[in-house]
């Protein structure tokens, strides 16, 4: 859409970082990672990447209940992620944290 952003977090060392047992999707995520997916996102770009096996949960069960999820490598994983988002116009990333928002007239003027 043209219009510029910024990404804030505490450590850009830990942007894209995986938790100890690296896994995107699953019974729950799995839907959030689709949802991701649809609008544009990149968690599951990044993870088709850097993914070392997927499977599929409770094939026993019903369809309604089976997840897909995937494994991945989570140093490159990270590092794939924070390569595509440093490389993405239009968007900064920056140490930092939000404390306030500045409202004006019902819109977001500032931070």
């Amino acid at each position: 859409m043209g219009i510029k952003t910024l990404l804030l977090t505490i450590n850009l060392d830990n942007v894209g970082w995986a938790p100890c047992n690296p896994a995107i999707g699953g019974p729950a995520k799995g839907i959030v990672t689709r949802e991701i997916d649809v609008l544009g996102g990149l968690q599951a770009k990044v993870t088709d990447r850097n993914m070392i096996n997927i499977r599929m949960l409770n094939t026993k069960k019903g369809p309604a209940v089976r997840a897909l999820r995937a494994q991945i490598d989570k140093y490159d994983y990270s590092q794939n992620m924070k390569e595509i988002l440093h490389s993405t116009p239009n968007l900064l990333l920056r140490y930092g944290l939000v404390k306030e928002l500045v409202v004006e007239n019902g819109k977001i003027k500032g931070l």
